[in-house]
């Protein structure tokens, strides 16, 4: 029971991450007033990335 508990909770981090990739540029438009939006959006991209993959260590070790 446990086990599906810790995978259903890693898809959803897996999802929150991708979707956080893929919503960049209009989270920053919404979230952030400041100029430089294209380094804001590369940094919402790799916390995405890095939450993307937090998911993925542990839907990996969940065997």
């Amino acid at each position: 029971m446990l086990q599906i508990i810790l995978r259903i909770i890693s898809v959803l981090i897996i999802l929150s991450g991708v979707i956080i990739i893929y919503d960049s540029r209009p989270l920053t438009k919404k979230f952030f007033g400041f100029g430089d939006q294209n380094q804001a959006t590369s940094g919402l991209k790799i916390i995405g990335l890095i939450i993307t993959l937090i998911g993925l260590v542990i839907l990996y070790f969940n065997r």
